[in-house]
């Protein structure tokens, strides 16, 4: 098998690498502690136990009671079922409100749910992302069984102002369920300073393993579960407990609040020094978003007369890992639902890329994206300045 190429990441809001103190909290639930945790001897019990405490760390991280986590397979999980219970309790109210630029796991969901009889008002958003607050305000009817919008987007990091918002749907007596997929470990969470009623997390994006996320279900919620079978979790989340999974995602919350810290300073300096870099030295670049109100590690960029496409494959040959948007939107040819809702035309939008740091990025990762960037944009422009980038087979 050949050996993997060293890579220089810069994709952490896709996925990120697993932290070696969550692998090895997982090892012994796949070496030793293999058992079933809902048996009733003790080989099962401990098991429960140490789902317990990896509860206690994911709520910790978000300074909510352990009985408000409910486990779950995955952010998109997460997602789809805040939604689909406050639609199965309240079958009079037959209407969501969202936002243009939601992840996957919510637009698509609520397209879906557009095809059943659900009405949808996707809130447009203005040129640097952000979201007009009166414009939501105006949108909540009667019938609104639940307002659905994300934390940070997930390609521009541009951040919503969830405590505004919350009060919003608060004085007018309607759910909110928050994507926070992006925020945690990036920044601080306080669900009982947000007042949401839903906050879907997923361990892969801080560092733990792909395959486990969350749902905070604020205490005295009514919930109606999406996976329905036996009694785990509290009857909330029917399926075995994924023991493994669960601790490491336990361990990872527990470092993402020690280490938020440094995502606030050194991850933003890194990203800073990239993107000054990035805009100073390429001729016609422009950033993507709101300056200020963004994740610390996120930085999207438009690159006039060179396409997305020819960059990213560029970058890959010199072992750097970037990408255009959303991995879940991967091998779509169309361009961003993010950029374009944002009034980009479908040129900038292919000509966007993202680059997003984590904890693991260092000083030498910038400094190697910054000696390639230019030289690959000024290659790609004098291919094809105005026209669909054409790259030989071999390079």
């Amino acid at each position: 098998m050949d050996q993997v190429k060293k890579i220089t990441y810069f994709d952490n809001n896709a996925t990120t690498r697993v932290a070696p103190e969550v692998l090895e909290a997982m090892l012994p639930y796949w070496r030793d502690l293999w058992g079933n945790p809902s048996a009733a001897y003790r080989f099962g019990n401990q098991l429960a136990k140490d789902i317990e405490k990896a509860r206690e760390r994911v709520a910790a991280l978000l300074n909510a009671d352990p009985r408000e986590i409910v486990f779950t397979s995955c952010g998109t999980e997460s997602n789809n079922s805040a939604i689909q219970s406050a639609l199965a309790l309240n079958p009079a109210k037959r209407h969501i409100v969202s936002t243009s630029v939601e992840h996957s796991s919510v637009i698509n969901h609520c397209d879906y749910l557009e095809s059943t009889g659900v009405s949808v008002t996707y809130l447009p958003v203005e040129a640097d992302g952000s979201l007009d607050l009166h414009m939501l305000e105006q949108s909540i009817r009667p019938d609104t069984a639940i307002v659905s919008i994300m934390w940070a987007n997930n390609e521009t990091g541009v951040l919503f102002p969830i405590e505004e918002i919350s009060a919003i749907c608060q004085s007018k007596g309607v759910l909110l369920h928050t994507d926070a997929v992006q925020v945690a470990g990036k920044v601080p969470i306080d669900v009982k300073a947000l007042g949401v009623d839903f906050l879907a997390l997923s361990a892969h994006k801080l560092y733990a393993p792909k395959g486990i996320g969350a749902l905070y279900i604020k205490r005295r919620a009514r919930f109606q579960p999406y996976i329905i079978g036996g009694g785990q979790e509290k009857g909330r989340r029917a399926g075995t407990e994924n023991v493994a999974q669960m601790v490491g995602f336990g361990r990872a919350a527990e470092l993402a609040l020690a280490n938020l810290k440094e995502e606030e300073t050194r991850v933003r300096q890194l990203r800073d020094r990239m993107e000054t870099s990035i805009l100073a030295t390429i001729p016609s670049t422009f950033r993507n978003g709101a300056r200020d109100a963004r994740l610390c590690n996120t930085s999207n960029i438009a690159f006039d007369g060179a396409e997305a496409e020819g960059i990213l494959l560029l970058l890959d040959r010199a072992g750097i890992c970037a990408s255009s948007g959303s991995a879940c939107s991967t091998g779509s040819l169309e361009p961003s639902h993010v950029l374009t809702a944002m009034g980009f035309d479908s040129t900038r939008a292919k000509a966007s890329i993202r680059l997003s740091l984590g904890i693991y990025n260092t000083d030498a990762d910038v400094d190697y994206l910054l000696h390639h960037l230019p030289e690959i944009v000024a290659r790609l422009r004098g291919v094809s300045p105005d026209s669909p980038v054409r790259i030989p087979v071999s390079v």
